[in-house]
Order: structure tokens, then C-alpha cells, then sequence
């Protein structure tokens, strides 16, 4: 059994009471590891940065900020109550519905007398004789655990831009994933923004129509693709919920956890005139098809990705009325897909508006941000407010903002300064004791169906090891080595290995993040699934036990 000190008197208002594990993260993940640990029977702490639950749903309150990915395929499946009462708006459901969702899973379930918000983890040190993780918040305060669980994120890192003068700005002056919590109105409003990545595009095409003046500043545009969304009927309603077991089978079949699955067949194959009608299809359909269920090759073929980048361009030119403008935003660095695809509402005809404008930082660097905007090499661009999309230092960021320490003072954040060293993702090579919810080297696409599967997971492992009167756990370096390779090899067949992004590890907004590194498993879900089911079923051989 993974045993602690019972809790002292007060433990419940008492950060250093003695738990029997301690979660950093309120999300989606976190909340789900919380209610698996309490049906274990654990005294468990879960320590939050943010106000209230919802991590990423809490944080990024942007205007426009929604889901791509089919709402009735994101919701958690563990409850057959929960998801009979709760009902979708949309398709696509936008922010502040999903918040609403996490805040009922949490009031229905109870999560929120186990959870400290307003707490902000800064590090987390392993006592090895005491076989212990010490917590400390940003407050000092401190929580002890033999068992520490990482529910940080892949996108909570945010990152602000290296720009002279950045806190120059007089007016207005923020990260998307920190938008105001307040209601702040644009209308009427000069407004910049730095960046066009999904969240920019979110933002761009839902304010457009409502600010006075809007410039928005490109270093290197995004294939994006149309989202189709539009509000879900009551007979959609029914059906939805009569179906939710074949949804779930579905997403537990495809590669990517999503409804939809590549096509079989390939680009090259096929003629002109069936692969020009499959893309048609593909671009008036809803959500992820034309990315994830597109050709097989389509994303790993460079001749097929040429074809399908082609198409796409066709129609940035269709609907971009000024020449000039569509091919500045027709991405000339990287083929279509070979980043994160974001789905977009209107948006390329957001600059067929007067009050838009497109400046091209490549053509006008940006020198320096002013009191009253930004400057470029050729203007000065006065705001009333300013808004910087600029992304997340991906995956391992979130764990290198927090000061980590296995055994002998051993850093985290020294061991990943090259690439991560995990088994499965789930446990760091030499941080005995320490669980990652979708860490880096785990499968990625549809996130609650990722987090799912990994939370059960470690919950078997940690119930392995109560039934055993195991009190330690780490992955043997044979299997850590096997692993990355494996990890390595998978992400190589794919084009996307070859473009920077944060999928690669690639942020000019952080030093030393400027060489590619694999950060998840590209093998696909489902074999990510068979070999995670054949370690447990084989009894762990991969780990070491005390």
C-alpha cells in the first residue's frame, strides 16, 4: 500500500498535512485523476494556480475561444448520469459553455473540498530517504506526498514575445491566456495583435467586426480550414445521447481520438477529378476530417502534401479579394497540416474588411513596441489596446516553470534540456514516485480521450501497487532507452517532424528553444493503447518496485 502519515487535525485547511498524493492541475485532468483517486479510497491535494476549475477552459476566456474538436466526442465518458443531464449547445461548443460543463462535473461530483486555488506550485522536491515529495506553493507554504501527479497541461506555458519596449505599452496589454476576467469591451477600438496561430485566428475573425481598427502582425501564417459549426437540434439532442457508446468505440478506433479516420486510399493514386471532389467534401464537412481523415499519405508523402497544400490555397485565394493579401497568408514554410491545423469561422474574409489590416513582419520587422502601439521598419501603428497570441512553450514548459528534483537534487529541467526521457510518457527516467497526465512521449489528438486512458491507466498502476505494498515506483533506463527511440522513430514517418512548431519544440519567444524535439507519440492512439495494456497486463516488468 502506498502509505502516509494519517492526517492531522485541520488537515483540510493544513497544506503540510500528510496526503497520500498531491495533483498539480485543475483541468480536465486533474479533476478526473482526483475522482479516480477518491474511489481508491486516498487522501488526495490538488493544488490550483487559477481561481476555479477548469485549466485551460478557466484560462482562456479569449472572444472566440471554442473547441474544434465535436463536443459530444469531448466530454468525459466515465459517468452515464453525466452525460444524460448535460446537453451540448453546439457542435462546437465555445468556452464559456465548457467552462459551465466543468464547473457542473465539479459541483456534481464534490471535487472542489479536495482542490487549493489560488496556489501556485513552484516546486516539487523528492526526499529519497523519506521516500517523500515536499510541494511548495508560491506562497511558501508546503504539502508533503509520496505520490506526485503532474496534471499540468500541454498549453499552460504561455509565452510573451522577446520585443523592446514590451511594458512601454500606456493602454491595454495582454496574453490571450489571460484575458480579462472582467467584461472589456472593443467596440470602436484601435487594436493590434501579434500572431496568427488558432488562438489569433479565433480572436481575429470574432472582433473584427466590432473594432474600430484592427492590424494584425504575421510572421508566418497557417494553413487553417473552415470549422462548419452551427447550434445542435433537439432531434441531434436524442440521437447524441442515445449514441454515446458508439461515439466513444469510435474515437477509441481512430489514431487520433477524434470521429474521424484517414482514408485508406492514396492521393497519388486516385485521378485529378476524384481526389479534387474528396477535398470538396472535405472542406464543406465539420471539425478535423480534412487534417486527420484526410488521404493516408496526405501527411507523410511530401508529393501528396504538395497536392492537398495546393487545394487549399486555391481557396485562400477564392475567398481573399486583394491578390497580395491571400498569398501573404498562403504559408510558404511548411505544407498543409504538418502543424496543429486550426479551424477557423469567416476568417480569411476578415481582410476583405476595410478597418483590417495585414502587416508582414518579415517585410516590416517589428523594432520596438511604444507607448501608443508598435513600430515597424516603415510605420508606427498607434492602439487603444494590444493583444499578444503568441502561443505556448509546449508541452515541457509547464514543467520547466516549476523547480523539480528527483533524488540528489537531480533537475527535471536539466535532464529535458535536450529531449525528454520518459517511459509511456507517464513517468520521467530517474523521478521515482512522479506521474505525468499526458506528458511528453504520450499519444495526443482528442484530449479528454488521451487524458481518459492515461489517468485509468496510472489509477491501475497505483492500485498495483496498494494491493502489492508497494511504496516507489520508477521505469527501468532499458525501457526509458526503448522507449525514446521507439518515440523517435514514430515522429520521423511524419512531415510535421520537419516544420518548427511547439509540436516540435520550437519557440523563438524562449532561449534554447530553437532545435526540434519530439514531444509526443506519433505512432497513433491505438497502438499507443496496446502497448500500455500489455505492460499492465504483463505486470510491470518495465518498472522498478520498492
Amino acid at each position: 500500500m502506498v502509505a502516509s502519515p494519517a492526517p492531522t487535525a485541520g488537515a483540510e485547511s493544513d497544506p503540510a498535512a500528510g496526503w497520500e498524493a498531491i495533483i498539480i492541475g485543475a483541468g480536465i485532468a486533474g479533476m478526473y485523476q482526483l475522482h479516480r483517486l477518491r474511489e481508491l479510497g486516498m487522501r488526495v491535494r490538488v493544488f490550483e494556480a487559477g481561481s476555479d476549475v477548469g485549466g485551460t477552459w478557466y484560462w482562456n476566456r479569449y472572444p472566440g475561444a471554442r473547441f474544434d474538436s465535436e463536443s459530444w466526442s469531448y466530454g468525459y465518458s466515465f459517468s452515464e448520469e453525466l452525460l444524460q443531464e448535460w446537453e451540448w449547445p453546439e457542435h462546437f461548443a465555445a468556452q464559456p459553455d465548457t467552462l459551465r460543463y466543468l464547473n457542473h462535473v465539479a459541483d456534481k461530483f464534490d471535487l472542489r473540498r479536495d482542490i487549493r486555488f489560488d496556489s501556485r506550485v513552484v516546486a516539487a522536491h523528492f526526499d529519497d530517504a523519506a521516500n517523500r515529495w515536499t510541494v511548495t506553493l508560491e506562497s511558501g507554504e508546503q504539502a508533503r506526498a509520496p505520490l506526485l501527479i503532474t496534471a499540468l497541461g500541454p498549453l499552460s506555458a504561455h509565452t510573451l514575445p522577446n520585443i523592446p519596449g514590451r511594458d512601454s505599452f500606456e493602454g491595454p496589454a495582454f496574453h490571450t491566456a489571460r484575458w480579462p476576467r472582467e467584461p472589456m469591451s472593443l467596440a470602436g477600438k484601435r487594436v493590434g495583435i501579434i500572431g496568427t496561430g488558432a488562438t489569433a485566428i479565433q480572436v481575429i475573425q470574432t472582433i473584427a467586426g466590432e473594432v474600430g481598427h484592427l492590424a494584425v502582425f504575421q510572421r508566418t501564417p497557417n494553413w487553417a480550414a473552415p470549422l462548419h459549426n452551427r447550434p445542435i437540434t433537439p432531434e441531434e439532442q436524442k440521437r447524441i445521447k442515445a449514441s454515446y457508446r458508439e461515439i466513444f468505440e469510435r474515437c477509441r478506433q481512430t489514431d487520433t481520438c477524434f470521429i474521424h479516420q484517414a482514408d485508406p486510399r492514396s492521393a497519388l493514386e486516385v485521378s485529378p477529378e476524384e481526389r479534387e471532389a474528396f477535398w470538396e467534401k472535405l472542406y464543406a464537412e465539420p471539425g478535423f476530417g480534412i487534417w486527420v481523415g484526410n488521404f493516408r499519405d496526405v501527411l507523410t508523402d511530401p508529393r501528396a502534401n504538395a497536392l492537398a497544400s495546393e487545394f487549399v490555397a486555391r481557396k485562400i485565394r477564392e475567398r481573399v479579394r486583394d491578390p497580395k493579401v491571400a498569398e501573404k497568408l498562403i504559408p510558404k514554410n511548411h505544407g498543409f497540416g504538418t502543424r496543429r491545423l486550426p479551424l477557423e469561422s469567416g476568417y480569411y474574409e476578415v481582410y476583405n474588411q476595410d478597418n483590417v489590416l495585414l502587416v508582414d513582419i518579415n517585410e516590416t520587422p517589428i523594432e520596438r513596441i511604444t507607448p501608443k502601439g508598435i513600430r515597424t521598419s516603415d510605420a508606427e501603428h498607434e492602439f487603444d489596446v494590444l493583444i499578444y497570441a503568441t502561443g505556448f512553450d509546449g508541452v515541457t514548459g509547464p514543467y520547466d516553470r516549476i523547480d523539480i528534483r528527483g533524488p540528489g537534487g537531480r533537475r527535471l529541467k536539466d535532464d529535458w534540456a535536450g529531449t525528454p526521457r520518459t517511459f509511456l510518457g507517464m513517468q520521467a527516467e530517474g523521478f521515482p514516485n512522479m506521474l505525468m497526465v499526458l506528458g511528453p512521449h504520450t499519444a495526443r489528438g482528442n484530449i479528454p480521450r488521451n487524458i481518459e486512458e492515461i489517468v485509468d491507466w496510472l489509477t491501475g498502476l497505483i492500485r498495483h501497487m496498494r494491493a502489492h505494498g508497494l511504496t516507489r515506483v520508477e521505469p527501468r533506463p532499458e525501457a526509458v532507452a526503448e522507449w525514446t527511440a521507439h518515440v523517435e522513430e514514430a515522429a520521423s514517418r511524419l512531415l510535421f517532424s520537419r516544420v518548427n512548431s511547439w509540436q516540435t519544440g520550437v519557440n523563438r519567444n524562449v532561449e534554447g528553444r530553437d532545435v526540434r524535439r519530439t514531444l509526443g507519440y506519433y505512432g497513433g492512439a491505438v497502438a499507443y493503447r496496446r502497448k500500455i495494456e500489455a505492460v499492465a497486463a504483463q505486470g510491470y516488468r518495465e518498472f522498478e518496485f520498492r
